[in-house]
């Protein structure tokens, strides 16, 4: 499991997510808040999307003294959860946190969209992490070089897992065959820790998740 974290502040290929805060355009009710303020997450439970919304709301519940909920939404690379956001009165009262793909990503990606990217408007950054390119337990590399030699030499057979199409894993895994001039399988999933269950099974090859997520099991093993 030391090979999990296979190119720990790889330049090139350690990208920073930004995951931010969007609000529907409103204007917010006086007195606001005064009733229970929903952040909806695409994205389900325990990864980072979602664990940095659960900080940010228990921030929140203890400021405004109001309660402030989680409900994760999944689904079509976050669309499912931003259309739910987007059907939402806008009061003020429902957030969306979610990292770029469904508001700055999927109108390039999907041929429809049942909701408008620009009627959501940013309220704040949550975070920013970095992804890095993570392998199975199985995989016998030890070195990105020996990754790139791996993948070439089973050309349309290596895996890699991301939380759906547009997501940022998957377009780090699209950049890394254009750099690499490889070929790999993409394999789309609901969200980060089904990933994570398939990785450590040894059923997907390798994931280009953040660091926030995979290091504790890099440590623990």
């Amino acid at each position: 499991m030391r090979r999990v974290l296979a190119a720990v502040g790889l330049s090139i290929l350690a990208i920073t997510v930004l995951l931010p805060l969007f609000i529907r355009s409103a204007r917010a009710e006086s007195g606001f808040p005064n009733r229970t303020v929903t952040i909806v997450v695409p994205f389900p439970a325990g990864g980072i999307n979602d664990v940095l919304a659960r900080v940010v709301a228990d921030k929140l519940q203890a400021k405004w003294g109001q309660p402030v909920i989680i409900e994760n939404k999944t689904g079509a690379g976050g669309n499912i959860g931003a259309e739910y956001a987007a059907k939402a009165a806008p009061d003020g009262y429902t957030l969306f946190a979610s990292p770029p793909g469904p508001l700055a990503v999927n109108q390039s990606l999907y041929r429809h969209l049942s909701f408008r990217p620009d009627e959501f408007v940013p309220v704040t950054v949550l975070g920013a992490v970095p992804n890095l390119i993570i392998v199975r337990p199985g995989l016998e590399v030890s070195s990105v070089t020996e990754l790139i030699e791996y993948v070439k030499k089973n050309p349309g057979k290596a895996t890699y897992g991301s939380q759906g199409i547009g997501a940022t894993p998957h377009l780090n895994g699209l950049m890394f065959m254009n750099l690499t001039d490889t070929n790999m399988i993409h394999v789309p999933y609901r969200g980060e820790s089904l990933v994570m269950n398939d990785m450590l099974g040894d059923r997907v090859d390798m994931f280009f998740g953040n660091v926030a997520h995979w290091g504790p099991i890099a440590r623990a093993k």
